[in-house]
């Protein structure tokens, strides 16, 4: 009897280790928004994000609060109105945006680490975006975002 209960244990301990929660990406929806220190408007400002359209993965929720991470590692909880589905990336190495989806087509300017793509659509690995003045081709690597 002691050895069953010892296996049920065990079974309940490592079903609960290998649960994931489900990680997915969302963007900000205002030029300011709240970052706060736990999830509700009781707990103080942690940070002010001031960039619309920023992606940030959100890696735990508590009702109408999801706790976010941005792609410099900082990271706080955030009401989920201020956010809505992600259309964004941001680019972890310099690249390349180009007239057409092609390598070989006219290159309109250097897209420097760091920078904020909106992204209007995708065709297998290359997505027209939209970026301050450009707007063009960029074949998507190295970005910290989902592109759906």
């Amino acid at each position: 009897m002691q050895k069953i209960f010892l296996i049920i244990l065990s079974l309940i301990c490592y079903c609960s280790q290998s649960y994931s929660k489900e990680i997915y990406y969302l963007m900000l929806k205002n030029n300011t928004v709240n970052v706060r220190y736990g999830p509700s408007f009781e707990y103080p400002i942690k940070y002010i994000y001031k960039k619309k359209f920023l992606p940030l993965q959100v890696i735990d929720k508590k009702e109408n609060f999801r706790k976010v991470i941005d792609h410099m590692k900082n990271s706080g909880w955030i009401h989920i109105s201020q956010l809505k589905k992600s259309e964004s990336v941001v680019i972890i190495e310099e690249q390349i945006l180009f007239s057409k989806p092609s390598k070989y087509s006219k290159p309109i300017a250097k897209m420097e680490k760091g920078r904020l793509l909106v992204l209007k659509k995708c065709k297998k690995n290359w997505c027209k975006i939209n970026s301050d003045n450009y707007s063009g081709w960029m074949e998507i690597s190295n970005v910290w975002g989902k592109i759906n």
